[in-house]
């Protein structure tokens, strides 16, 4: 059974068919544009954690100086 199944899939993978499709100029913006969001919101959310670490340790210090 296995063996059928393994076949089956291997035999679905490898089959050669045209393809009818194009790269208009359009696609290309897309891709760059997922790119330059993909940047933007990993350093916003880097930011956002950076400025949360940075204010545990100072509120540690602030604490610490006044008693």
């Amino acid at each position: 059974m296995k063996k059928i199944t393994l076949f089956t899939i291997t035999l679905f993978f490898f089959q050669i068919q045209p393809s009818f499709a194009y790269f208009d100029p359009g696609l290309g913006s897309i891709i760059l544009q997922g790119i330059v969001a993909a940047i933007a919101a990993t350093s916003f959310t880097i930011k956002i954690y950076w400025q949360k670490i940075k204010s545990f340790f100072k509120k540690k210090k602030k604490d610490k100086e006044i008693k």
